[in-house]
């Protein structure tokens, strides 16, 4: 990664055009562009310690809202932040991470490869430390503040009741939208996502009702139907006609718990419908 460079409040406010930035720093070090700052910009954060469905999740929020026209902004931490940017790339839609200690000592270092590979499609790398500067514990909740700050809404996916995507969810929510994904009320790893409903958050269906509070148009589902692996066997089979689970686990060959989880996701794309309690239908033409 090359050397950042420092750049001040007021350039951060202007590439904000105008829109509001709750932030107290004077300036920040920054590798890459900026410039998808310019585009509607929303968070999407979540637990380090995110399951395989909850990162999917997340990487299907950010590409859709990448698609639509987005900038995705996370904390480029494991789990729900890695993942979201993931998919900001996979929409080829700009994504800023946000590091909480200096880019010469960058952390978690698992994640450097994704930091090249974000401004290598023209994104960014912001910090607001100095780049000799160790992570601190403290030093993450500044970046939460940051990264809400530069949002213009807040989506939390798979948060324990304490959890650092709860801290960024708080310094958004005076300013701008925030909006939860729920789970299974008995798993720990969505509580916090539950608290945040229960005291007012928007309840995140998929990415749809974040492009909804941000009075953005959804793209087209037919850019999105082609698909590999599993979800491509999904979508084909569906694609003659509504099916049965029991169908679709002969024409897969894949456990019945796998499929409801990939149709889940399909489903949240919008481009599968529930059609009763085992039978499923696509949902474009």
């Amino acid at each position: 990664m090359d050397a950042p460079e420092y750049i001040t409040r007021a350039v951060l406010q202007a590439v904000r055009d105008g829109r509001d930035l709750a932030w107290d720093g004077t300036g920040l070090w920054l590798a890459g562009s900026v410039a998808g700052l310019e585009r509607p910009s929303v968070a999407v954060v979540g637990t380090r310690s995110a399951t395989a469905y909850g990162r999917q999740l997340a990487r299907t929020f950010a590409r859709e809202l990448g698609a639509a026209g987005c900038c995705i902004v996370s904390g480029l931490a494991l789990g729900i932040d890695a993942a979201a940017h993931e998919g900001a790339l996979d929409a080829q839609a700009p994504t800023v991470g946000v590091l909480g200690s200096g880019h010469a000592r960058f952390f978690p270092g698992r994640n450097r490869e994704l930091a090249q590979r974000i401004l290598a499609a023209g994104g960014a790398v912001l910090s607001p430390f100095a780049p000799e500067c160790d992570a601190m514990p403290w030093q993450f909740l500044a970046r939460n503040e940051l990264v809400a700050a530069l949002s213009d809404a807040v989506v939390v996916i798979e948060a324990p009741a304490r959890s650092g995507a709860l801290n960024t969810a708080q310094w958004a929510a005076p300013r701008v939208p925030v909006l939860a994904v729920p789970g299974d009320v008995d798993r720990r790893h969505v509580a916090g996502c539950h608290a945040l409903i229960r005291d007012g958050a928007i309840l995140a269906r998929g990415p749809h009702d974040v492009l909804e509070v941000l009075q953005l148009p959804a793209r087209p589902v037919r850019a999105a139907i082609v698909r590999e692996g599993t979800a491509g066997v999904l979508l084909r089979a569906l694609s003659c006609g509504e099916r049965e689970l029991d169908d679709l686990v002969d024409a897969t060959g894949s456990p019945a718990q796998n499929l409801l989880a990939e149709l889940a996701i399909l489903e949240l794309e919008g481009l599968v419908e529930r059609r009763g309690a085992t039978r499923f239908a696509c949902s474009f033409d």
